[in-house]
């Protein structure tokens, strides 16, 4: 995931928005996915890497603290918040793919950046079904 982000900005994929903001959302679900994963063992580590990194969201202005004690479930890190993880950790991936199966449709919409530079824009064919059928059958 790194290197694909390395990669777009090392060709400009940036200045496409919306493929490049899902990306980034993208980015962002799997951590938070691996960070609940990491969690779920609920050992001594586990304990305190939630209270660490979540407290981390009380110095957002105005909701921080609100937004910490709804995640927990109560006012500290307890069985509430490991069934919070547990269910965050199996909803997310299926989040995932729909933002994949978005994001490919934004790369397909705008076309991607290639490292000779020549746009590809004079070739285009309908993204569906060509790439629907191509996409999900692999």
């Amino acid at each position: 995931l790194y290197m694909h982000v390395g990669r777009g900005i090392y060709y400009g994929s940036y200045t496409y928005l919306e493929t490049w903001n899902i990306g980034i959302i993208l980015l962002f679900a799997v951590m938070a996915t691996a960070f609940m994963g990491y969690v779920l063992p609920w050992g001594q580590m586990s304990f305190w890497g939630a209270t660490v990194i979540t407290n981390l969201l009380s110095a957002i202005p105005y909701v921080g603290t609100t937004l910490v004690e709804w995640i927990w479930g109560g006012f500290s890190v307890d069985k509430a918040t490991l069934t919070r993880f547990f269910a965050f950790h199996f909803i997310l991936p299926f989040i995932i793919a729909a933002l994949v199966m978005i994001h490919l449709l934004f790369l397909h919409e705008t076309g991607s950046n290639n490292p000779s530079g020549i746009p590809s824009d004079s070739d285009k064919i309908p993204f569906h079904p060509y790439y629907t059928i191509k996409d999900v059958l692999g």
